[in-house]
């Protein structure tokens, strides 16, 4: 299953939704040379991707691993948010971002959604250390602060249509499913992965990510907002009271 588009109109322009993706793919492509350069790309992730060790201050003299670096640092949990390891990775998470994340930050005022958005991404990093606190491999991308927008949105919007892809073989078709449904789902097979082995996939920063959307969306959206959206009702710059920056 791969969602499309949803049927949940916005009333605020997503900008800080646009200005995170357009982030990310400024970095992937300056700063990171777009995947073309390996010796650039992995210089990027090991200098500010999220590495465990390093944030629990067990480092020492690395001998193995990808990136050798010693000591303690946190500024990984932060910049790793905006980095990515190739282009399907990159476009993967902007794809459903900009799906899911148009709609939580009309819920809550752009302010509230930048906060929200970064706090919920070093929370997802943290639940990755917390997972592997020894672990000497870097973790790059936006996919824990994007789980929380999707915790979030199943919270706000549970019965919200989202159009969704499915396939197998050579079947495909497009069928309208409540978000229920299709972040349920996700969510059970990212716990289903956690003991399994991640492949290169951080699954305890998505579960992570996504519980502490769950939690703390009840803090930072704006309850009239959310109310006159479900009723589908516009309210006006004046009734927002919280939203637009704040």
């Amino acid at each position: 299953m791969f969602p499309l588009h949803d049927d949940n109109p916005t009333q605020l322009f997503p900008v800080v939704t646009l200005g995170v993706m357009a982030a990310c793919v400024a970095v992937w492509v300056f700063a990171q040379g777009a995947g073309l350069d390996p010796e650039v790309l992995q210089s990027s992730v090991c200098a500010f991707g999220a590495i465990p060790a390093e944030v629990t201050g067990s480092a020492g003299a690395w001998t193995t691993g990808p990136c050798r670096a010693g000591g303690l640092s946190w500024q990984g949990l932060v910049t790793s948010m905006f980095l990515h390891g190739s282009w399907l990775h990159l476009i993967g998470n902007l794809w459903f971002l900009w799906i899911f994340g148009n709609n939580v930050e009309d819920s809550m005022g752009h302010l509230r959604f930048v906060v929200f958005y970064g706090l919920t991404g070093v929370v997802a990093a943290l639940a990755h250390v917390a997972v592997e606190p020894s672990s000497t491999a870097p973790m790059v991308g936006a996919s824990g602060a994007i789980s929380a927008v999707m915790g979030a949105y199943l919270l706000l919007y549970p019965r919200a249509r989202v159009h969704t892809l499915f396939w197998f073989l050579f079947f495909a078709r497009v069928v309208p499913l409540p978000a229920w449904i299709i972040l349920g789902y996700w969510f059970v097979i990212q716990l289903a992965s956690l003991g399994v082995g991640g492949g290169g996939v951080a699954y305890a920063a998505h579960v992570g990510g996504f519980v502490a959307g769950l939690v703390l969306i009840r803090i930072f959206s704006n309850p009239r907002l959310v109310s006159a959206k479900r009723r589908g009702v516009v309210l006006l710059p004046g009734e927002r009271a919280g939203g637009g920056w704040w």
